[in-house]
C-alpha cells in the first residue's frame, strides 16, 4: 500500500479551510494543520477561537501545530511592506508570515505543499488575484500554495503540474457570497458552520485607531502594550502617558494582572466602579485626572469628594478627588 502524500492547512477555525481540507482528505492526501497566533487575535480568550481550532482539528482528524507570533509580528506592523487595510491591517505582509510559518512545518514533516481556505476576491486587501500573486512571490513559494476552493479560477500549480491533483476536483468560488460554502458544509457533514475564520482586531476600525495611537507613541511597543490595547476605555494623555479605565469586573482583573511596576492604578476606595492603569513617562503628573476620571466611571455620587486608592509598585496612598466632568477629559479619548 503506497503511503499518503502530505499537505500542509492552514486552519483558522472558519468553515473555508474546513471545507480545503476535506477537499484534500477527499483527494486521498494526509492533512496536517498549522493554527497561526499572533497578538492580534482572540485566540484563547476563554473558549474562544483557540479551544474552536482544536476541536475543528479533532472533527477533522488532522494533527494540529500552532505557531505564535510575537514581537517579529510587531516588528513587521511597525512598517508593513505592503501597506495597511482600513483598519490597521497588513494583510497581505501577515498572510506572508502565515505561509513561511506553514513551509517551515511542510518541510520538517516533509509534505508536498500548503492549502489555504482563501476565497478570490472574498477579502479586499489580500484575496484578489494580484494580491494572492504577491504572497506567494514574497514568500517564495509560487506554484507551492494551493486555495482548493479557487483553484479552478487561478493559475495552475505545481501540485496540478505534477499530476498531483486535477483541476476538475478544485473548486470555482469567488466573491463574498456563502452560499456555495455551505452547500459544501452540508455534503461534508459538517454542523452548525461557523462564519468566516481569523478574527484579528486589526481589521476593527476602532481597534485600528488604538493601535495606530500606540504605534505613533511607542517606539517598539510590547505584547504587554498590546494586550493593554484590547481592554477599557483609552485616554491619550500626552506623547508618552495614556490612561486606560476598565468597563467591567474581567476588565479590571486583566488591568491588575498587566500592570507593570512603573504603572500606576487607581480605584474608587469606598465606591464600585473600575479599576484604572496610568502608563508613561508623566503618569504621576496625571494622578489628579486619572482618579477623578476613575471616579466619574464610579458609583461616586457626582458631587463630593471621594477617596481614591493609588497602587504602585508595592506603594500603596490615598488622594481625594472628585468626579470629573465629560468637557475636562473626553478630548484625551482615544
Amino acid at each position: 500500500m503506497t503511503e499518503k502524500k502530505k499537505v500542509v492547512a492552514l486552519l483558522s477555525g472558519g468553515l473555508d479551510s474546513q471545507l480545503a481540507v476535506r477537499m484534500m482528505q477527499e483527494q486521498g492526501f494526509d492533512v496536517s494543520a498549522v493554527a497561526i497566533k499572533t497578538p492580534f487575535c482572540d485566540f484563547d480568550c476563554g473558549r474562544g477561537c483557540g479551544f474552536e481550532i482544536r476541536e475543528r482539528a479533532d472533527d477533522l482528524n488532522v494533527n494540529l501545530k500552532t505557531v505564535y507570533l510575537g514581537d517579529e509580528y510587531i516588528e513587521m506592523l511597525k512598517h508593513p511592506k505592503y501597506g495597511r487595510g482600513a483598519g490597521f491591517n497588513p494583510c497581505v505582509d501577515c498572510r506572508s508570515m502565515m505561509f513561511k510559518a506553514a513551509e517551515k512545518h511542510m518541510k520538517e514533516i516533509g509534505a508536498e505543499f500548503i492549502i489555504s481556505g482563501e476565497v478570490l476576491g472574498q477579502r479586499p486587501m489580500s484575496q484578489h488575484a494580484p494580491a494572492l500573486r504577491t504572497i506567494e512571490k514574497e514568500t517564495g513559494l509560487l506554484g507551492k500554495i494551493v486555495r482548493p476552493l479557487s483553484a479552478a479560477l487561478l493559475p495552475p500549480t505545481d501540485p496540478e503540474k505534477d499530476g498531483l491533483i486535477k483541476r476538475e476536483n478544485l473548486g470555482m468560488i469567488k466573491g463574498r457570497t456563502r452560499r456555495a460554502q455551505l452547500e459544501m458544509a452540508k455534503k461534508y457533514g459538517i454542523e452548525n458552520p461557523p462564519n468566516a475564520g481569523g478574527g484579528c482586531l486589526l481589521t476593527d476600525p476602532a481597534f485600528g485607531l488604538r493601535a495606530k495611537d500606540l504605534f505613533s507613541h511607542t517606539k517598539t511597543p510590547t505584547i504587554n502594550d498590546v494586550d493593554l490595547l484590547k481592554i477599557g476605555r483609552q485616554f491619550r494623555l500626552d506623547e508618552q502617558t495614556k490612561l486606560v479605565v476598565g468597563r467591567n469586573k474581567d476588565e479590571n482583573e486583566m488591568i491588575k494582572a498587566i500592570a507593570l511596576p512603573n504603572d500606576i492604578l487607581l480605584e474608587s476606595r469606598d465606591h464600585m466602579g473600575p479599576v484604572s492603569i496610568l502608563r508613561g513617562k508623566n503618569a504621576e503628573k496625571f494622578i489628579e485626572l486619572g482618579s477623578s476620571v476613575t471616579l466619574r466611571y464610579s458609583d461616586a455620587p457626582r458631587e463630593e469628594k471621594s477617596y481614591v486608592s493609588i497602587s504602585k509598585d508595592q506603594e500603596k496612598n490615598e488622594v481625594i478627588s472628585e468626579c470629573a466632568k465629560e468637557e475636562s477629559y473626553i478630548k484625551y479619548r482615544i
